[in-house]
């Protein structure tokens, strides 16, 4: 259990510094887009595209930080008025599905996606960069949100058969 803990805080921190990169990133290239656009009276042609490739990334992978902290947006209306056991096992069936779309969506469809748009060879019009890179951003964030999806099933899944009450959220 430790070194699972130990695996899973590395991951944290890569998936973050990742994240904090492209952020970075969108933020020079807004940066920039805006300089060129209003000092030098000349915008560039490319910054725009990089800014939407950037802004993918972002969202992906900032899905999967907003799990990992608990952080995603729910309606928990009905949710929070049902009993104890019958909220656990809905956060049970929530994280079961949302495993099931990150591993058959994301991970081996982005998959999919990723290795037959390098097949045909698609390039982004301004940048020239091939679009399987781009869309890499499906799998990689697929394999993040099916992990925190899997541990947090099971953690819920082991408080459910121990007979816990589930944590506020």
């Amino acid at each position: 259990m430790k070194s699972w803990r130990k695996f899973r805080r590395a991951v944290d921190l890569a998936l973050e510094g990742l994240l904090a990169i492209v952020m970075g990133v969108l933020v020079l290239d807004v940066v920039w887009q805006v300089f060129t656009r209003y000092v030098l009276g000349d915008p560039s042609s490319w910054t725009e595209e990089l800014a939407t490739y950037l802004m993918i990334w972002v969202g992906l992978l900032g899905a999967s930080v907003a799990l990992r902290r608990g952080a995603h947006l729910g309606i928990d209306y009905f949710v929070a008025r049902l009993a104890p056991r019958s909220r656990a096992a809905s956060e049970v069936l929530v994280y079961a599905v949302a495993a099931a779309f990150s591993l058959g969506v994301l991970v081996l469809g982005g998959a999919r996606l990723v290795q037959q748009t390098l097949a045909l060879g698609q390039s982004s019009p301004a940048l020239g960069i091939k679009m399987g890179y781009v869309y890499l951003a499906l799998p990689i964030s697929g394999v993040f949100l099916a992990l925190y999806s899997v541990e947090f099933l099971i953690e819920r899944l082991v408080r459910v058969l121990r007979g816990r009450r589930p944590q506020a959220s």
